[in-house]
């Protein structure tokens, strides 16, 4: 694939970009933000899906626009673009799907009671009457005495599993209260850790049950995918042993487990125990059959450089991402592409502003480099290719700074923070909104897990501090309306929009909260990109070692 083509082979010379004329032009301008959301929003990219048409409108737009604001290529050898070689599968319409229990088979609709996806490249799915075992919640963490497997064999099965962690739902008093971070959810309760997790112990599939408190969000969510997944392509002895993962729905759940006598409540407590061993649910197998449409797509990660006047080596990040879920089925009012206006063109919107914000003034101490990433929304895959392959050494990362959604109501007197006691960045980002007379709230849904959801954990997990600024971390106690007001909008957004057509530009945005969001990733930058600061992550996080070992190359 082509990327980064002349801007009238794409049919984008037409497009107007943001004046550079503001007011004020070192803060954010909320009209710059919704141009170049309205921009990338529209159906001439399509959806934003990676390794289509709209892939290749998207890279020309972003290319395009870090030129105007004066950056210069930031990717490998002085290239604009990071290509990233990704798997792409599809499922077709099923041959067969059921559950046999007892010998009786019982149809499953695919979307319905299950939905599904496969990332190995293969034509075909065929998995036929295989054996279902609960695993409780899947996790396997010796550093807090927790083993749901025990030593289970699950070669040829289907590993069943609970969302979260064994903390989520656990009583004061219960085995594993304070063991996993109570309600905030650890990485052991992410779904992708837990395929992961299956794959490791040889399963054949694996099927997360479904619940809304558990998972952070609805069925609807689960299924917008469409039966269509992503990975990095991978060499043959790393390919998943698991022909397909995906979901069961709650009610679904509830019966699969009766029929095969046992009661899924009962089960959720016994999981929440460190003497839980697997059930396997007796009379019980799992059937499915699915033609495979699969492909190597090249798609790209965008990266633009402002270079550093003193130490260019060493590199402040921000980042957000491009891509959206391409093309659906036509929604209410027949919109079929799903494009992410606020999920996360606004993002990209505010990467904009704050590249032309540091452009305006003098050049910075440190590089400063923004990352547009691809496949965020299919496991935050091109971050991911970035960091297994940085064209800037991670170690020498001052910081990433990543925006992934902002909430459009207007200006709150609070900032969310996520994550809380991983590093000092956190304590950065009180002193900025202090400046700007807001105060610092706590995730209200820490059981979300948005701190492993996002970008900036591929850099997490190679030990380079991070901040993420999250609309869906909490109800922000707005200017206008207090909490109720922000909660309004996290139930309206997620409940509807989220991952949906209707995430589109909307005539009732106000985006001059969004606008002061983005200035405080410009403040927290701005002052480690002209400081010989390197932020720390505290003691009890689980990067904190990470990093340290490479604390010499810093000095």
């Amino acid at each position: 694939m082509k990327h980064a083509l002349p801007l009238l082979a794409l049919g984008l010379a037409t497009l107007s970009f943001p004046a550079n004329a503001q007011t004020d032009p070192a803060k954010t301008d909320p009209a710059k933000l919704e141009q170049s959301v309205r921009t990338m929003a529209s159906d001439l990219f399509e959806g934003r899906a990676p390794g289509t048409v709209g892939e290749e409108r998207t890279i020309g737009y972003l290319v395009a626009r870090f030129e105007q604001l004066g950056l210069e290529p930031g990717g490998p050898d002085g290239q604009w673009v990071q290509t990233v070689p990704l798997l792409h599968t599809r499922l077709g319409q099923s041959e067969s799907l059921s559950v046999a229990q007892n010998g009786a088979a019982t149809p499953w609709t695919f979307g319905k009671q299950v939905y599904l996806s496969t990332l190995q490249p293969k034509d075909k799915v065929a998995v036929a009457n295989a054996p279902m075992v609960f695993v409780g919640y899947g996790v396997s963490a010796p550093e807090r005495g927790w083993d749901d497997f025990k030593g289970v064999d699950l070669k040829g099965k289907i590993a069943v599993f609970l969302i979260n962690d064994p903390d989520f739902e656990a009583a004061k008093g219960e085995d594993p209260f304070g063991k996993f971070g109570g309600k905030t959810m650890t990485y052991y309760g992410r779904w992708t850790y837990k395929f992961e997790e299956a794959a490791r112990h040889g399963a054949i599939g694996a099927l997360i049950v479904h619940d809304t408190p558990g998972a952070g969000y609805g069925w609807n969510v689960v299924v917008s995918p469409g039966g269509e997944n992503y990975d990095l392509v991978r060499p043959a002895n790393k390919l998943t042993s698991l022909q397909v993962q995906g979901w069961v729905e709650g009610e679904a759940a509830k019966a699969l487990f009766a029929g095969a006598g046992q009661d899924l409540a009962a089960l959720r407590k016994q999981a929440r125990s460190a003497k839980f061993k697997p059930v396997e649910l007796k009379g019980a197998s799992f059937s499915a059959a699915f033609p495979v449409t699969q492909e190597v797509v090249k798609s790209a990660n965008v990266i633009a450089r402002i270079p550093g006047a003193k130490r260019p080596d060493e590199t402040v990040m921000y980042g957000a991402h491009w891509d959206a879920y391409g093309k659906g089925a036509p929604d209410a009012q027949g919109r079929i592409y799903r494009a992410g206006a606020n999920d996360d063109a606004l993002g990209m919107a505010g990467l904009f502003e704050i590249a032309r914000i540091f452009k305006a003034g003098p050049a910075p101490d440190r590089s400063i480099v923004f990352a547009a990433w691809t496949a965020e929304e299919r496991g935050l895959l091109g971050s991911e290719f970035y960091a297994q392959n940085p064209v800037y050494p991670l170690d020498k990362t001052v910081a990433n700074l990543t925006i992934d959604v902002l909430q459009t109501a207007g200006k709150a007197k609070d900032v969310i923070l996520i994550g809380k006691g991983q590093n000092v960045l956190e304590d950065d980002l009180a002193k900025f909104a202090a400046k700007q007379g807001r105060v610092i709230t706590q995730e209200s849904l820490p059981e979300r897990g948005l701190f492993y959801r996002a970008d900036h954990f591929s850099m997490a997990k190679r030990g380079v501090p991070v901040l993420l600024m999250m609309g869906l971390a909490g109800a922000s106690d707005m200017v206008d309306g207090g909490r109720a007001a922000g909660q309004a909008w996290i139930d309206a957004y997620t409940g509807k929009c989220y991952h949906q057509a209707c995430d589109a530009v909307d005539d009732t945005w106000k985006l001059d909260g969004a606008a002061q969001d983005v200035d405080l990733m410009y403040d927290i930058g701005r002052d480690l990109a002209f400081s010989a600061r390197w932020p720390e992550w505290k003691a009890g996080s689980e990067f904190k070692a990470i990093r340290d070992k490479s604390a010499a190359v810093r000095k």
